[in-house]
């Protein structure tokens, strides 16, 4: 039963969700929806995100302990990859906020009862796996480029990658691989968590229904994933702290993305 929610949900009607067209006005007014969400029990949703700069602090001490630094821009980038999952609690704070009802943090761990939690835990995989795939694939390119001798000091890796020709290819063909995959991740996780919350449509329904909105809308939502970048890298900065407020706001804006690229259910 559940293999057969994640590929059409529980409910009877497989229509599709109709995707509205949306316009870069409505991006930003989506960012201020969702920095409303979090002024309203800002402290509730740092608490929720501390997880976020507390795991990049450990990340990032551990690879540089164990001689890994060549790792830690893939691992930092990799968050975005992964993001879409964690900020599920978000989606359904500002869910309920939305409907009038109690927002306190507590119900941002009401996923656990959803129904669609078996095409939650799906897609989740999927963007964890993406995720390994990415990292063995940032890996690769470093060894076969600068050999497989990792630097074992930042000063020595500094050089090596900004000091060299070799270096100089990897910041190109890194970034231009990373971005590939930020792609992939934006179109298949835009809006599939949001919906799958709101709707009984299965993990299949979702993920195509996210693809259909970035096709439809590919300037607002690729917009979206650059805002989203940004304010990711400016998180980071001072020691990841700041993820602990870029992360609950962007939670909630993809909430009211959401709301404005899929058509409401009729009554």
């Amino acid at each position: 039963m559940a293999a057969f929610h994640v590929m059409t949900g529980a409910s009877d009607s497989l229509a599709r969700p109709v995707v509205n067209r949306i316009g870069i006005a409505d991006v930003f007014d989506a960012l201020k929806r969702g920095f409303e969400d979090f002024k309203e029990k800002p402290s509730h949703y740092v608490f929720l995100c501390l997880m976020y700069p507390i795991a990049g602090v450990f990340l990032t001490l551990w690879t540089s302990g164990a001689n890994l630094l060549p790792m830690v821009f893939p691992l930092m980038s990799g968050f975005v990859l992964i993001g879409p999952i964690a900020a599920i609690g978000l989606y359904e704070i500002s869910r309920r906020r939305e409907d009038g009802l109690d927002t306190s943090w507590t119900h941002a761990l009401d996923v656990r009862h959803s129904p669609a939690l078996p095409s939650i835990v799906a897609v989740g995989l999927m963007l964890f796996g993406l995720f390994v795939v990415w990292l063995v694939t940032a890996q690769t390119l470093y060894t076969n480029l600068l050999g497989e001798v990792f630097p074992r000091t930042m000063t020595d890796f500094t050089r090596q990658v900004f000091g060299t020709a070799e270096g100089l290819q990897l910041i190109i063909w890194g970034n231009l691989i990373g971005f590939g995959f930020a792609l992939v991740v934006l179109a298949i996780s835009v809006i599939t968590f949001p919906l799958l919350l709101d709707r009984d449509v299965g993990a299949v329904a979702a993920v195509v229904t996210s693809i259909r909105a970035t096709i439809i809308n590919p300037v607002p939502v690729l917009l979206w994933g650059l805002i989203v970048a940004a304010l990711l890298v400016i998180g980071t900065i001072p020691v990841f702290a700041g993820l602990a407020l870029v992360i609950p706001i962007l939670g909630h804006a993809t909430w009211h993305l959401y709301r404005k690229l899929v058509a409401r259910e009729a009554a």
